[in-house]
């Protein structure tokens, strides 16, 4: 059986990027202990690693200054029972070119020779020549970064985009916690027929037509920011009105939301988002609480938004809260009717981000009463 190896940058990963080569600064990442712990405990991998150190051995950085620092850092991981299977440092300058420098693989000879099954390997790093490297390597990627989107020329490689070594953690070991959260619905009424499936941990991909051009902009909202992959077909009865429709899909995609958070264990269940869009500022906070509350602070001043009545907006937003459940107000200053309707889409979405994204290190229910 191959073996697989998680390979780590050190600066911005395993400890802070800044003063990493003085003992006074030194700091380790915030949860990387224990974090690395559970995965050493809890997988298979062989830890790596991997680093680019600048210069080390010139007069900016003797060996007398560097080793003693990197000495410290390996020994306290060792302390807490997290032993590396072999470290690789790379000395380089950029200007040397040197081919065992990330994102060149001339240092890692010994995990090509077949013993080693890279496509189920991991490079962690924080910088996108981290990226480059795993992709050179044939591993995956693992971006150390608060960023939100995957450059395209590593859509391929990166599988996971994180700051939180308790994320990680997860996702290296299968935890419950992480298991998928997929929901689908089939239903074909005299109004509307439609089949959805919808994933709560996506990344924002997806595409569904409804055929009402400025509902469809803001469905693509949603989509985009909540990070929630939603894709299938939708058909309504748009020879009668757009109510059917709107109405319809706002229940749906309650019903799915509900169907995927399962017992919410784990959760945030809160989620909030103020956003500006131009002349507008738009304020949206939703309770994934089993109860439907709502709250809409919104005045129009016209009656359509295009073609689609702007009335459809409030009772979209009604609809969803009655559905999934949960306690949703919404407010936005009076502007462009565009701007507010959007600005309103996209608060809603990135509120539904924060609220359905999961702890990796917790399953407790958030509530004190015990049922959600």
């Amino acid at each position: 059986m191959k073996k697989r190896a998680l390979f780590l940058d050190r600066d911005g990963v395993l400890v802070n990027s800044k003063h990493n080569n003085c003992f006074e600064k030194l700091s380790f990442m915030p949860g990387v202990f224990n974090s690395l712990k559970k995965i050493y405990d809890n997988s298979d991998y062989s830890l790596v690693m991997v680093s680019n150190q600048d210069g080390v051995g010139t007069p900016s950085l003797p060996f007398e200054t560097f080793y003693p620092v990197q000495n410290h850092i390996v020994n306290t991981f060792q302390g807490e029972g997290i032993e590396f299977d072999d470290i690789l440092v790379d000395y380089s300058l950029p200007s040397d070119e040197c081919t065992g420098r990330k994102p060149g693989i001339g240092m890692m000879s010994d995990y090509q020779n077949g013993e080693w099954c890279l496509e189920k390997s991991f490079m962690i790093g924080d910088r996108l020549t981290d990226m480059a490297f795993a992709k050179n390597l044939g591993c995956k990627g693992i971006w150390f970064s608060a960023e939100e989107n995957v450059p395209d020329e590593y859509k391929d490689t990166i599988c996971l985009i994180s700051d939180s070594w308790q994320e990680i953690a997860a996702f290296l070991t299968q935890d419950k916690v992480k298991s998928p959260r997929i929901a689908s619905l089939d239903r074909t009424t005299k109004e509307t027929s439609f089949k959805l499936t919808l994933n709560l941990d996506g990344s924002g991909k997806g595409e569904l037509k409804t055929n009402i051009g400025f509902f469809d902009h803001m469905i693509e909202q949603i989509i985009k920011h909540s990070h929630i992959d939603l894709e299938g077909t939708f058909k309504g009865d748009l020879e009668v009105d757009e109510h059917h429709s709107v109405e319809d899909l706002a229940i749906t995609l309650g019903s799915l939301i509900r169907k995927a958070l399962g017992d919410k264990r784990g959760i945030n269940r809160y989620g909030s988002d103020i956003l500006i869009m131009d002349d507008v500022v738009a304020t949206v906070a939703i309770d994934f609480s089993g109860r439907s509350e709502f709250i809409y602070d919104v005045k129009f001043l016209r009656e359509y938004i295009g073609t689609f009545p702007t009335e459809m907006i409030e009772h979209f937003f009604k609809s969803f809260s009655n559905s999934a459940q949960c306690n949703l107000y919404l407010k936005v200053t009076t502007g462009n009717a565009h701007h507010m309707a959007e600005a309103l889409f996209k608060a809603f979405a990135r509120a539904i981000k924060v609220a359905v994204k999961r702890d990796p290190s917790s399953n407790s229910l958030p509530s004190t009463k015990g049922v959600l």
